[in-house]
């Protein structure tokens, strides 16, 4: 058995959705993913993430998004403004949450020095974050803004790193090392061959449950274990959905809703203490609000209220397992005050999994 593995490598397979052939969020064309990881001394475990839906200028081609709040315990700048206009114009960014300052700052920058926003005189920059602190020394507070449009300049499309890279290298789940995990799906021609793709920053606890199996009851480690919050169940995720399907910001802010139940699947109760935002866009041209679009009537062509159920079924397929790729893609890790997670491993979720097998054999 590997150390590290990802959720098909094991046979776990959420859903009924065939995936791309990446199974990640750079299956929807033109997306692209990148990282910057601080690893430093025996106290620094945190980094930046960044996911651009084109490689154009996003500030002249915007793209339609939507916005969903599962519970509001945190800080994701530019939320409102998405939430008003429907559409996205710089970078999306993840990190930790007292670098969300230099997230914005570092977005800015990138935006205003694009051949053509020599006259833009407001950025709506947009930044998620979780709490790494455990790990981190976040009140050092070692992300800077070179570091943010260093992950704006590495991005580019293929295999997406998961696990303990980026906004994930402090992060935690259910106890377990956490961290960024993506996943995609892809449905039929019959339903339009569109493409869906997830990333996911998790940080958020509760009690795991993986392919529908309580690992986390089964390996002893879950939320409100012998009535002592000794894991908890706090904690956040930041869901960032992807897709070529081309869908207005309503519709898209419906899709971003149901991203939840993919998190509710891995075994979340979305706890007092946890910051849950789900963000999705469109990269498909006939929505992408263009300079020409904006000065004239325009007319979107995106698909109708009855052929989003699909995409609702993909996108909680796809969250699903990025959650379950964050965790077994990373690594046990030490950090701040000889703090230590320890990263799931392949063999024990196999245990976990056989061990729920034979007892349904014996029922």
């Amino acid at each position: 058995m590997p150390d590290r593995a990802r959720a098909r490598d094991l046979g776990i397979r959420p859903g009924v959705l065939a995936t791309g052939p990446l199974n990640a969020i750079t299956d929807v064309a033109s997306v692209m993913v990148g990282h910057t990881t601080l690893i430093e001394g025996d106290s620094v475990r945190t980094g930046v993430t960044a996911i651009l839906p084109h490689g154009g200028n996003l500030f002249q081609e915007k793209v339609p998004a939507g916005f969903a709040l599962g519970n509001g315990f945190g800080k994701f700048a530019g939320a409102t403004q998405i939430e008003e206009l429907g559409e996205i114009e710089t970078p999306i960014l993840l990190t930790n949450t007292l670098s969300v300052a230099e997230g914005v700052a570092g977005a800015i920058e990138w935006t205003l020095g694009r051949p053509g926003n020599e006259h833009v005189l407001s950025v709506n920059a947009v930044v998620g974050e979780t709490n790494d602190g455990f790990l981190n020394d976040i009140r050092g507070r070692h992300v800077t803004r070179q570091h943010v449009l260093q992950a704006i300049a590495t991005a580019g499309g293929g295999p997406v790193a998961e696990g303990c890279v980026g906004a994930g290298t402090g992060t935690q789940a259910f106890g377990w090392k956490g961290g960024i995990g993506t996943s995609s799906r892809r449905l039929p021609r019959q339903l339009g061959d569109y493409t869906l793709g997830v990333l996911v920053q998790t940080n958020y606890g509760g009690v795991l449950s993986i392919d529908g199996v309580p690992v986390g009851k089964t390996l002893g480690r879950y939320y409100l274990k012998d009535v002592v919050d000794d894991h908890g169940g706090d904690g956040s995720v930041v869901i960032v959905v992807a897709t070529d399907a081309p869908l207005s910001d309503r519709n898209l802010g419906r899709l971003a809703k149901r991203a939840f139940l993919g998190i509710a699947r891995t075994g979340s109760s979305m706890a007092n203490g946890s910051g849950d935002y789900a963000l999705a866009f469109s990269t498909a041209s006939s929505v992408r609000r263009t300079p020409a679009q904006r000065k004239t009537v325009g007319r979107f062509d995106s698909l109708p209220n009855d052929a989003m159920s699909p995409l609702f079924q993909a996108v909680s397929e796809a969250t699903e397992e990025a959650v379950y790729n964050a965790m077994l893609q990373a690594v046990t890790t030490t950090g701040i005050g000889g703090h230590r997670l320890e990263a799931i491993t392949p063999a024990a979720v196999q245990r976990a999994l056989e061990h729920a097998r034979r007892a349904g054999d014996a029922r």
